[in-house]
């Protein structure tokens, strides 16, 4: 253990919910849930606002909008996620080169190698910065936990939000951890904590006294071990900086069971090659090609088949995946859909493709068009408006779906730098309304004629005008 509390644990306050609130002028202050709006959709992450309710991640959406009927109910935008996430995790690496991301709103730090912090004051000064870096940065709030291992530093975040900073004093540990319940901990879920309770034990106090004995009988040996090192705040665990990849996968759940065999196939195409762009994105390959199926009834089922060597061509894993699908029974139906690709490495093997087409079936005359859905260029009457997607419309600039149905899409026009935006109703497939991409949280500063900064993305007018910077 350490003697200074310079191990630092970084959680984005609600995530998910705080972007679409700093992008959106109208949601500030409001309930906002993110996550799957369909009937079998659950809650990813809420904001603030929305939990006072008792709204929570991994919750059933349906059972969500029941508590908080008025909220806004929002599908992710994971792409917008992911570039913010990189702009947080560029801010920790300047702090040290032993960052640990967790997700893509939870890291780790190892202040005391990047020669940031050695001491109590040195480790606050440094996550205030950091903080503030976050703030100006995205627009964004960040709360953080500063402590002497990892464990400790991660509960310090726990106790700082939202928006805020614990630091755990060295020689304080046990004291503090005492009075807590014993869910604090990681690795303690309601199994656990049911099982302790049974037993009389409730606190993490209460834990310590027990024994290792005791624990070990309860628990056995290596819950037990663990469980009782981590209520005396004993935690050598290292910051890693680089996690290995195991596997790189995708799924869908369908609102409705699929019965279709044909629709099936297309469907799990469609995944492998979503699977494969994950893998070329990350530069890396795989051998082992895995089928994830769950039927009407909950079962789920994996297949898996490993290639000679490892590949990143779509054509291989499709039909590997394809393969797979012939051994499963989908009778009664389909409710979630997985491919996924493990055995990685940074490199491909060139005759892959032609082992599989070698081994391809003879294709049936009626053989459907599998195009996959993303390479699909819909025509307006086709197109989809998922509620809080962003649009721009010709005349009225740049807004984001509030809802759509029945042939027609509700469209707000405001950006992150302008005042509360009006709203708008049109055909589904009005030719002046497109998708578009996501606005930068924070305005880019340029430079007005005069000198001075004018921070408008592209110094648009309108919607896109009043520019400011988002408070967070």
């Amino acid at each position: 253990m350490r003697t200074a509390p310079t191990i630092l644990h970084l959680d984005m306050d609600a995530f998910f919910a705080s972007v679409e609130q700093a992008s959106k002028p109208s949601l500030r202050g409001k309930a906002v849930v993110v996550g799957g709006l369909g009937p079998r959709g659950v809650v990813a992450t809420c904001s603030y606002e929305a939990r006072v309710f008792g709204v929570h991640s991994a919750m059933p959406m349906g059972q969500a909008r029941r508590l908080a009927p008025h909220a806004a109910y929002l599908v992710p935008r994971f792409e917008l996620y992911r570039s913010i996430s990189e702009q947080v995790m560029r801010l920790l690496r300047e702090l040290s080169p032993l960052v640990e991301p967790l997700s893509l709103d939870e890291a780790f730090v190892d202040l005391e190698v990047g020669r940031t912090a050695w001491d109590a004051a040195s480790a606050r000064l440094a996550g205030t910065k950091l903080r503030a870096d976050i703030r100006a940065v995205t627009g964004l709030t960040g709360s953080v936990g500063l402590a002497a291992s990892k464990m400790l530093a991660k509960i310090a975040s726990e106790e700082a939000k939202p928006d805020g900073l614990v630091l755990i004093p060295p020689g304080t540990e046990r004291a503090m951890l005492e009075p807590m319940t014993v869910r604090t901990l990681p690795g303690v879920g309601p199994a656990t904590g049911d099982h302790l309770r049974r037993a009389g034990i409730t606190t993490v106090g209460e834990i310590a006294e027990a024994g290792e004995d005791e624990l070990v009988r309860l628990l056995g040996r290596a819950h037990g071990h663990a469980l009782y090192a981590m209520a005396l705040a004993r935690d050598e665990r290292p910051v890693v900086a680089e996690r290995e990849t195991k596997s790189v996968s995708v799924e869908d759940t369908y609102d409705v069971d699929i019965h279709d065999r044909v629709r099936v196939g297309v469907e799990v195409g469609r995944l492998a090659d979503r699977c494969v762009r994950r893998l070329r994105a990350s530069g890396l390959s795989g051998r082992t090609i895995v089928l994830k199926v769950r039927r009407y009834d909950f079962s789920t089922l994996t297949r898996s088949e490993t290639l000679r060597g490892p590949t990143d061509d779509p054509a291989v894993v499709r039909e590997a995946a394809a393969r797979l699908l012939d051994s499963v029974d989908t009778t009664g139906g389909v409710r979630l859909l997985g491919v996924g690709v493990s055995g990685l490495a940074d490199y491909t093997q060139e005759d892959l493709f032609a082992q599989a087409a070698g081994e391809r079936p003879e294709a049936p005359a009626e053989e459907p068009e599998t195009v996959p859905v993303e390479q699909h260029s819909p025509s307006p009457a086709e197109r989809r408006w998922p509620a809080g997607h962003d649009v721009r419309h010709a005349e009225l600039g740049h807004g984001w779906v509030q809802g759509s149905g029945l042939g027609r899409v509700t469209v707000r026009f405001e950006t992150p730098y302008s005042e509360v935006g009006r709203v708008r109703t049109f055909p589904v497939d009005d030719p002046a309304l497109v998708p578009a991409d996501p606005l930068p949280l924070v305005a880019p500063e340029v430079r007005r004629p005069g000198g001075g900064p004018d921070r408008r993305p592209g110094g648009g007018a309108g919607a896109d005008g009043a520019a400011r910077r988002v408070a967070g």
